[in-house]
């Protein structure tokens, strides 16, 4: 059975959010009001296996995504992993990269081969500022080690105005000698992240910034695909933008997500959840409440007003920020 929701659309890909911390406190994803929750709310190694496998059984989802906070904090993520791998699917993960070197031997094992590597400067002050932590050349080695074992490695640069606009250049000098793509994020608004229309950097922006230096080609882009895909004329490795403010790509989505606690989302933005986990624990059936929430999902934007209205878009935000949501 396909999850097809209202508007014609085939969702055949879940991230699944392993666990709602993370070792960096960057601002924009992790609000200081955010607290975790205690362990028995979250979804055990066996819960969230079994849910996963209907989805992935009953209802064919061929990819899988896992997530945090920082999905490699949680204490079984190994045995979690080798688990879900034994389904099938196609797996994926997005990490901010402090631990990865642990990691790449048991992804080699399972046939993990794609890594998004959230990063949001190559300066070692600027990621102290952001992160509130230190570690740049941790991230950056463990990038290099993913690299030279085969990986496919993504790197996550979330733009904003006047925090990293003026590093959108460096990001792309990456790509010149390695096979590495490059993704710059407009930058999106969630709960306490003090979002406003003038830090966006927009798509546009950030292409212009890129001409002024390169010669560039367009990629084509898959169906389903969040980025818009280019190429330095010559370079090994490729960049994209996703613009999820300044033109949204809700028409070909075919994403869903679940949150470490078990609540179904069918939208990043959604103000609506579906509570698996509490169904699946008090012995009910989740396959109707799956079928449910994705019927039920909206057009566009989870709902959200048109972002240029910022005052209406903050009065509905979720009530989570982006941490507790999973990327």
């Amino acid at each position: 059975m396909q999850l097809i929701d209202g508007f014609g659309r085939v969702h055949d890909y879940i991230r699944v959010s392993l666990v709602d911390k993370c070792n960096l406190r960057c601002t924009y994803c992790m609000p200081q009001h955010v607290r975790f929750l205690p362990q028995d709310h979250l979804m055990n190694n066996d819960e969230l296996f079994e849910i996963i496998r209907i989805f992935v059984e009953v209802f064919g989802i061929r990819k899988i995504r896992f997530t945090g906070g920082e999905p490699l904090l949680r204490k079984d993520a190994s045995s979690l992993i080798e688990r879900i791998a034994n389904l099938g699917t196609q797996l994926s993960i997005t990490t901010n990269g402090l631990l990865l070197h642990d990691f790449l031997h048991l992804f080699k094992q399972v046939g993990l081969r794609s890594l998004n590597v959230s990063l949001d400067t190559l300066k070692e002050d600027r990621f102290i500022e952001i992160t509130k932590r230190s570690g740049l050349s941790k991230v950056m080695e463990n990038i290099r080690l993913a690299l030279s074992q085969g990986f496919r490695v993504k790197v996550n640069v979330v733009a904003i105005r006047e925090m990293n606009d003026d590093e959108i250049v460096d990001f792309i000098r990456l790509t010149e000698k390695e096979e590495l793509h490059v993704r710059f994020i407009e930058f999106m608004p969630f709960d306490g992240n003090e979002w406003n229309w003038d830090k966006v950097l927009s798509y546009r922006e950030i292409l212009t910034m890129i001409e002024k230096k390169f010669a560039i080609q367009k990629l084509n882009d898959a169906f389903n695909s969040t980025g818009k895909a280019y190429r330095v004329l010559n370079f090994r490795g490729t960049f994209s933008v996703i613009s999820t403010i300044t033109e949204a790509f809700c028409s070909s989505c075919n994403r869903i997500r679940l949150t470490a606690e078990g609540k179904l989302r069918s939208c990043l933005f959604s103000r609506k959840e579906t509570d698996l986990l509490g169904e699946y624990r008090s012995g009910g059936d989740i396959r109707p409440l799956i079928i449910s929430s994705i019927q039920r999902k909206d057009e566009k934007l989870g709902g959200l007003p048109e972002f240029e209205n910022e005052a209406a878009v903050k009065k509905v935000l979720s009530e989570r920020a982006m941490v507790k949501i999973g990327g």
